[in-house]
């Protein structure tokens, strides 16, 4: 199936790229830094043609009910204004991105970038009709935001070269593809959803 290029109506949504979830991070994704060159080249074809750019962020309270000490099944990871809630400095975000904070509720997972955000009107005042996505985690924050996506009438492209999965459970990455398919998002690699047509 042939992807429109990225045009009018479209927008990039980069999910959860922090040092946390990298190589050497509290909670890091294996092999979670190999998305940043696919994003990359993402970002500068937005950038190029005047397209918004979204980044969304945990930013939990150290309190947040996810974390172990709090009875939940991570790691303390991604405190506000930590150095592991940043973005690494490799992920070339301009200065026009939009930062989308989430998961600041210490009593809500979150795991959606439009969960407790003001996404979905954002994309409506740009009147944005698909986004683009990539980040991590496949099974975690990229698979919520993608069905809340769907949910709201959006069209999704997820970028399946860049993306990576936690895999707490072997499989949940490939469970997480089968569940955004099935809600309509549609998949590709980055050269080819951004290819000129």
């Amino acid at each position: 199936m042939r992807i429109r290029s990225p045009g009018r109506g479209d927008a990039l949504l980069v999910v959860d790229v922090q040092k946390d979830f990298l190589p050497g991070g509290a909670l890091a994704v294996s092999e979670g830094d190999a998305v940043i060159p696919l994003l990359n080249e993402a970002i500068r074809a937005f950038s190029e043609a005047g397209l918004p750019i979204f980044a969304t962020r945990d930013w939990h309270p150290p309190d947040h009910c996810s974390f172990v000490q709090q009875g939940g099944v991570w790691p303390l990871h991604c405190v506000g204004g930590t150095s592991g809630a940043a973005f690494p400095k490799s992920l070339r975000l301009p200065a026009a991105a939009v930062v989308i904070s989430k998961a600041d509720d210490p009593a809500s997972e979150a795991y959606s970038a439009f969960s407790g955000t003001d996404l979905a009107e954002l994309l409506s005042d740009r009147r944005v009709g698909r986004v683009f996505v990539g980040g991590l985690a496949t099974d975690y924050c990229v698979l919520r935001t993608v069905l809340d996506a769907r949910a709201v009438g959006l069209d999704v492209v997820v970028l399946d070269d860049a993306v990576r999965a936690v895999d707490v459970e072997s499989g949940d990455g490939d469970r997480a593809i089968g569940r955004m398919r099935a809600a309509g998002a549609v998949f590709a690699s980055t050269p080819t959803a951004l290819a000129e047509e």
